[in-house]
């Protein structure tokens, strides 16, 4: 995709069942509210595993931890304490830390200086936007929400309410979600052909939708991509 960089390839790794977005409101006084950061061991360590354990299987060579540690000292030292036993682990990883608003700074000037990024899930929520508009924006990013047993795979930008039944969605997002989805069940052959098929139809410049400077329809850009597949 034409971008102001070449080459970027990043995973975001998003700890998703805590911190702020666990919804632990409540208002103290009129006028003031609480929210409570909710951080364990348990799903740092867990989430922190993760990401160790894929970057391992997928060949990549080094994951950073995101975290605001130098200001909350307990809540996201703790995520950051967990990261580092876990990566202590892996010694073929090479492991770091970013503070996250130098983090995204970083992502901005020069985002191939990284790889696997590890972060807690309200960091995770802003970096991985972030990242999509390094790439071409949400319409192009696929991601995978996984539970020990169960896999969700969406695309970033969620349902786009604003502009169902249009026909005028950019299906990458959700096509490469279902790529992840295959090669997450072990049907990378399939996965291959169909990613293979996309970057063909996006390397031809010739079909594409509204959001890439083109004038195709979803299904239009979908019946480019099908035809292709072999």
């Amino acid at each position: 995709m034409p971008s102001r960089y070449g080459n970027v390839d990043l995973v975001i790794v998003r700890e998703n069942t805590e911190d702020l977005y666990a919804g632990l409101e409540h208002e103290v006084v009129p006028g003031v509210v609480e929210s409570l950061k909710i951080i364990t061991a348990a799903a740092s360590t867990r989430i922190a595993r993760f990401a160790y354990d894929y970057a391992r299987t997928h060949g990549r060579t080094r994951v950073t931890a995101v975290h605001k540690a130098n200001i909350m000292k307990m809540s996201d030292g703790l995520f950051l304490e967990s990261v580092r036993k876990v990566g202590a682990e892996y010694p073929d990883i090479t492991s770091d830390d970013r503070i996250v608003d130098a983090a995204c700074m970083h992502l901005v000037m020069n985002p191939t200086q990284f790889d696997v990024l590890l972060l807690p899930n309200l960091y995770g929520d802003i970096v991985s936007d972030l990242c999509a508009g390094l790439v071409g924006g949400l319409g192009v990013v696929p991601a995978a929400n996984l539970g020990v047993d169960i896999g969700v795979f969406e695309a970033v930008h969620g349902s786009a309410p604003d502009i169902a039944g249009t026909n005028v969605a950019n299906p990458t997002g959700l096509l490469l979600s279902a790529v992840l989805m295959l090669e997450h069940i072990d049907e990378g052959a399939i996965a291959g052909r169909i990613r293979k098929a996309l970057g063909e139809v996006l390397a031809a410049r010739r079909v594409r939708t509204r959001d890439l400077g083109g004038s195709a329809s979803t299904t239009e850009f979908a019946d480019a991509i099908s035809r292709r597949v072999t």
